[in-house]
C-alpha cells in the first residue's frame, strides 16, 4: 500500500468523522425554496421554479470540510430552527410553498437519472449559458420555450454563483489548491482532471440539494477519462493520486443518512464498451474501483460492466473488492446488456452507452426521461387462476376468472398454463393502465426542472423540458417483474404432482394451500420433493424461460404516454417479502405470508446441487428480453476469495456471463459474522452487505430484510 493510499484511508476516515458529526436539526430545501417561490407569486410556473432553486443555491450554505479535495456537501442546507435559530413561525411559513406550487415523485420521473454530464464538461457553465441565449434567438416568439429557456439561464447562472461562494469558502479555510479549481470552472470548461471531477461532483450535490434520489453518476470512467489520460500523460497525477481525489468526493455521499437519514443509492457505472465498440476499462475504472473500496459505505452503488475482451486484472479487482463484504461492485454481462437496450430500437451507439440508475435499472445516460418503476407480483396470478380470481388471504376477487381448477376445467398441464396466461394478461393490462394514467397526473411543461434539462441531449436545443419532449428519447418504465423461482418450483410442482403423478388432486391442493398445509403435511412433502430452479434441471427451469419470455412479450404491448417502452426487470429490491407477506401459501411448498423468491435468484435453500448447477439454470432464460435489468444475488463464504480462489470464481462468472447471464451480485460476509450482527449489533455498526440491487448496514436493516440475507444459499466453494 502506498502512502499516498495510506493518506487516502487517512482523508477519508477524517471526513467520514466530520460527515456523522451534527449540524443543524432540519433540512432546509423547503424554506429556501419557499423563500424563492415567495419573490414574485406572479410569475409563470416555470419561472417561479427557477427562482426557487436560485434562493436555495444562494442562500443555503457552502460548506467545505477541513479535509476536502473535492468540495460540495449538504451540510449547507441543514438548519437549527427554533431556540436561537430560524424562529418556527418563519421557517413554516415558507415551507408552505413547494407543497403549493407542487413536487414530482418518484412515480412521475422525478429523480433517478444519469446527466450527461459531457455536456458540462466540453462547453462548462458559460458555454452551456451560450447555447441556452442561442436557443432563444432560435425561438423568438414561442413564448413557452423562452418561458423555459429563461428558467435554464436562471439555474445555470445561479450555479455558477454557488461555484463562486464555494471558492470563497475554500479561500476562507485557506486552501487555496482548491480555490483556484474552483475559480477555475466557474464559467470555464474544466482543463484538468481535478477540475474536471469537482465540476460534476458540484452538479450532483446541486441534483441532491433539490432533494432528489438515486441521482446517478453514471459513465464515470468515461467521460472524466480524456482529463485523466491528459494529467497522467503530463506526470501531472498518478493513479494513486487520482483514486485519492475521487475517495475525497465518494466519502460525501454517506451525508445523507447523516442528515436525512438512510443512504442515497448513488449508481456509479464502470467498465463496458465505448460508443464505437472499444473496451472502456482504462487506469481510471481501476481507480474508480479502488476509490469506492477505500470509502467502503453503503451508496456509491458501484456497477461495472463486463466484456468478453476485458484486461486479465479487472474482473479479480472487483472480485477482491467485493471480498471485503462491501458486495459492490455489481456484476454486469456487457453483451447481454447492450443487447437488451438495442432490441427496443436504440442505435447501437447509445445502446452501448447504457448505465445504471438507482439498483440495477438500464437507462442511456443524458439522453433519455428518468427512469421510474413498480412491482408486478406474478405469484399473486397464479393464487388467482386456481382459485377462481378470488384473493385466499383477503377472500376479495381481484382477478378473473378462468376457470374452476378444483372442478377438472384445466385438464392438462397446458391447458392450465393458458389459463395462468389469461390472468398474467389481465394483470399486466390492469397494471400498465394504472402506470399510464399516474404518469399522465401532472402538467410537464408546469413542473419542469431546467437544471437536470441543461445537462440532457438535447433539451436546450429543442427549448423543452427533460420530461416535455426535451430528451432525445422517451423514458421507459420498468415492471419489476417478482417471484420467478417462486413460479418456476409451484409450476413444476403442479406439473409433476397434478398432472404427471397425479399424487395431488386440485381440489386437495387448493385445500391445502388454504389451510396453509395445516394437515396437509403430506401434499406438502411431495410438493417440496418436486423439481426445483436452480439445479439445473429442465423440468422446473423451462418454466423460468417461460416466466421471461411470456412476460417480457405482454409488457412490450404497452407504451408509455410519452412513447416509451413497458421494460421487464427481474429484480424486487426486497418488495419479495412484502409481497410475501401479502400471498398465501403456493404450491412450491412455501408459507403464507413467507417471502417469495429474491429477484431472479432460485428460492433460497432450494438450489442444493452447487453453484455451478445453479449458474447452469440461471443461464436458460433469455434475458436480452430483460431489459430493464436483473438481480441475482449469490453468497459465497470469505475463503471463495482467497487469492487462490479467485481463479475459480472469476471462471465462474465468465461462464456465467458467455452463456447469457445478464448480472450478478454476492455477498461474503459468513452466515456466523450475520447472526452475530442480529445478536449483537453493537460489535457491528459499520458492517455493509449486499442487499438487493444496493447495499446498506447490515444491522440498521429491517430485521425481516437481515433474515432474507441469512437464508440465502451460501456456497462454500467453485
Amino acid at each position: 500500500m502506498t502512502e499516498t493510499v495510506i493518506s487516502a484511508k487517512r482523508r477519508v476516515s477524517s471526513l467520514l468523522a466530520a460527515v456523522r458529526s451534527p449540524h443543524g436539526s432540519v433540512s432546509g430545501i423547503n424554506y429556501f425554496k419557499g423563500r424563492g417561490y415567495k419573490r414574485d407569486l406572479s410569475l409563470p410556473i416555470p419561472l417561479a421554479r427557477a427562482n426557487a432553486f436560485d434562493e436555495l443555491l444562494s442562500a443555503s450554505g457552502a460548506y467545505v470540510y477541513d479535509d476536502d479535495l473535492i468540495a460540495g456537501s449538504l451540510r449547507g442546507i441543514m438548519l437549527d430552527v427554533g431556540d436561537g435559530g430560524i424562529p418556527k413561525d418563519e421557517f413554516d411559513y415558507y415551507c408552505r410553498y413547494p407543497g403549493i406550487y407542487g413536487e414530482k415523485g418518484f412515480p412521475h420521473q422525478a429523480d433517478h437519472y444519469a446527466p450527461a454530464y459531457d455536456i458540462l464538461l466540453e462547453k462548462g457553465v458559460g458555454g452551456i449559458l451560450e447555447d441556452i441565449a442561442a436557443s432563444m434567438e432560435r425561438y423568438a416568439g414561442d413564448k413557452k420555450r423562452l418561458i423555459f429557456l429563461e428558467s435554464c439561464r436562471v439555474e445555470m447562472e445561479a450555479f455558477a454563483r454557488l461555484i463562486r461562494r464555494y471558492a470563497e469558502s475554500a479561500e476562507e479555510k485557506g486552501n487555496t489548491a482548491l480555490r483556484d479549481v474552483l475559480l477555475s470552472v466557474e464559467s470555464e470548461p474544466p482543463r484538468s482532471f481535478v477540475s474536471a471531477l469537482q465540476l460534476v461532483w458540484l452538479a450532483h450535490v446541486v441534483f441532491c440539494m433539490q432533494g432528489l434520489y438515486a441521482m446517478a453518476l453514471g459513465r464515470f470512467d468515461q467521460y472524466l477519462y480524456p482529463f485523466y489520460k491528459a494529467d497522467i500523460d503530463a506526470g501531472i497525477i498518478d493513479d494513486d493520486t487520482a483514486t485519492e481525489y475521487i475517495a475525497s468526493a465518494f466519502i460525501k455521499i454517506g451525508e445523507r443518512r447523516a442528515f436525512f437519514g438512510g443512504d442515497d443509492v448513488v449508481n456509479i457505472c464502470i467498465g463496458g464498451r465505448t460508443p464505437d465498440g472499444e473496451n472502456g476499462v482504462t487506469g481510471l475504472t481501476l481507480c474508480t474501483l479502488h476509490a469506492v473500496g477505500i470509502c467502503n459505505i453503503p451508496g456509491p452503488n458501484l456497477s461495472a460492466r463486463i466484456s468478453r475482451d476485458d484486461p486479465a486484472d479487472f474482473l479479480p479487482e472487483c472480485l477482491k473488492v467485493i471480498g471485503t463484504g462491501l458486495g459492490y461492485p455489481a456484476l454486469m454481462n456487457d453483451e447481454t446488456n447492450v443487447r437488451s437496450m438495442a432490441r427496443l430500437g436504440y442505435p447501437i451507439e447509445d445502446a452501448r452507452r447504457f448505465c445504471m440508475v438507482g439498483c440495477i435499472e438500464n437507462l442511456i445516460q443524458g439522453r433519455q426521461e428518468p427512469w421510474n418503476d413498480g412491482r408486478f407480483d406474478t405469484p399473486k396470478y397464479l393464487e388467482y387462476t386456481i382459485n377462481r380470481g378470488v384473493d385466499i388471504l383477503k377472500g376479495e376477487k381481484n382477478g378473473i376468472d378462468v376457470g374452476d381448477f378444483a372442478a377438472g376445467d384445466f385438464p392438462t398441464m397446458d391447458s392450465f398454463m393458458r389459463a395462468l396466461e389469461r390472468e398474467l394478461r389481465d394483470g399486466v393490462g390492469d397494471y400498465a393502465v394504472r402506470v399510464m394514467n399516474e404518469e399522465k397526473r401532472y402538467n410537464p411543461e408546469n413542473y419542469v426542472n431546467p437544471f437536470m434539462s441543461c445537462l440532457t441531449y438535447d433539451c436546450v436545443g429543442r427549448g423543452l423540458d427533460i420530461c416535455d419532449g426535451g430528451a432525445l428519447y422517451p423514458g421507459n418504465h420498468g415492471a419489476a417483474t417478482m417471484g420467478i423461482g417462486t413460479m418456476a418450483d409451484s409450476l413444476a410442482a403442479i406439473e409433476k404432482c397434478v398432472y404427471t403423478d397425479k399424487t395431488v388432486s386440485p381440489k386437495r391442493l387448493i385445500e391445502a394451500l388454504k389451510a396453509d398445509f395445516v394437515g396437509y403435511e403430506d401434499v406438502r412433502r411431495l410438493l417440496l420433493d418436486a423439481p426445483k430452479y436452480g439445479n439445473n434441471d429442465d423440468t422446473a427451469d423451462k418454466y423460468a424461460v417461460w416466466y421471461v419470455d411470456f412476460l417480457a412479450g405482454e409488457f412490450d404491448r404497452y407504451r408509455t404516454p410519452n412513447g416509451g417502452r413497458f421494460v421487464t426487470l427481474c429484480a424486487a429490491n426486497t418488495s419479495n417479502i412484502w409481497a410475501g407477506m401479502n400471498t398465501a401459501a403456493t404450491p412450491d411448498g412455501r408459507r403464507a405470508k413467507e417471502p417469495l423468491s429474491d429477484a431472479g435468484s432460485p428460492t433460497y435453500g432450494r438450489d442444493k446441487n452447487g453453484v455451478t448447477q445453479t449458474v447452469l439454470s440461471l443461464v436458460k432464460p433469455d434475458y436480452t428480453l430483460v431489459s430493464g435489468g436483473s438481480v441475482v444475488n449469490q453468497k459465497f463464504t470469505p475463503d471463495v476469495f482467497r487469492e487462490e480462489n479467485l481463479p475459480a470464481l472469476a471462471a465462474l462468472i465468465k461462464v456465467y456471463f458467455a452463456k447469457g447471464g445478464q448480472e450478478m451480485q454476492i455477498n461474503s460476509v459468513s452466515r456466523e459474522t450475520l447472526k452475530d450482527a442480529m445478536k449483537s449489533p453493537e460489535k457491528y455498526e459499520d458492517l455493509v452487505v449486499r442487499v438487493s440491487g444496493f447495499s446498506a448496514y447490515f444491522t440498521r436493516l429491517d430485521p425481516g430484510v437481515q433474515k432474507d440475507i441469512l437464508e440465502r444459499t451460501e456456497h462454500p466453494g467453485i
